[in-house]
């Protein structure tokens, strides 16, 4: 199974696996195209947005595991 953490720039991320994008869109995170998601993780995007990183992961971890 793909790995993907907080710690993770958001470009990083998509990298490994796309189907996360929208997860990302549906929390609120628009901005998986822009310049920023080329430095900022998961985490700091999720704080930047009002958004509960742990719910993110777990979103997309369970999205993850539906692939094993």
């Amino acid at each position: 199974m793909a790995q993907i953490t907080k710690d993770m720039t958001i470009a990083e991320a998509i990298n490994i696996d796309r189907g996360i994008v929208p997860i990302l869109m549906a929390n609120g995170m628009h901005c998986v195209g822009c310049p920023s998601s080329q430095a900022e993780t998961l985490e700091e995007a999720a704080f930047v947005h009002g958004m509960d990183v742990e719910k993110l992961m777990s979103s997309i971890e369970e999205y993850l595991a539906t692939k094993e």
